[in-house]
């Protein structure tokens, strides 16, 4: 496969994981074999790591917090910042870890029930841990757009067309 038919077919893949082999085959201009051998080989590479759903938790009746917690790491070994962040990955409460630029190292999305569940969660989890220097929290209000879905309204997903 091409790199052009990879990107293609990934930008697919990565829009919405639901599109069956038969249809993603006529959009690509290739088998359903080739398609299904692409998907298994690039899933078997890690390419393809994992395949998710958006979820309005809302709708059913299922209240979550979530918070931007930017932290400030102190470094005491080579290792870097790899220790931490796989440390602190390891939480389940943690939704996402990102090593960003600017007046913080380390910016994690986390998940509770409740605001005090977040709170906790920083005082007794997050700000002990030696590598910690400091944290801002900043609770999520609204969410407007996620994983690249827009979350206005009714608004459904709609299919983006593949051009050669």
């Amino acid at each position: 496969m091409d790199d052009y038919r990879l990107r293609e077919l990934l930008e697919v893949v990565e829009h919405n994981p639901k599109i069956p082999p038969e249809e993603l085959a006529v959009m690509l201009g290739m088998s359903v074999e080739e398609v299904i051998q692409n998907i298994d080989r690039l899933e078997e590479q890690g390419v393809i790591r994992n395949y998710k759903t958006v979820i309005d938790w809302d709708a059913v009746g299922e209240e979550y917090v979530y918070a931007i917690i930017e932290l400030k790491v102190a470094l005491e070994d080579r290792s870097g910042y790899d220790t931490i962040a796989k440390r602190i990955a390891g939480f389940p409460e943690v939704r996402s870890v990102h090593l960003v630029s600017g007046d913080h190292d380390l910016s994690i999305t986390v998940r509770g029930k409740s605001m005090k569940d977040v709170a906790f969660f920083v005082a007794e989890k997050i700000a002990p841990l030696k590598q910690i220097q400091g944290t801002v929290t900043h609770f999520v209000l609204k969410a407007y757009k996620e994983d690249g879905l827009i979350l206005f309204g009714d608004e459904k997903p709609k299919r983006l067309p593949i051009t050669p």
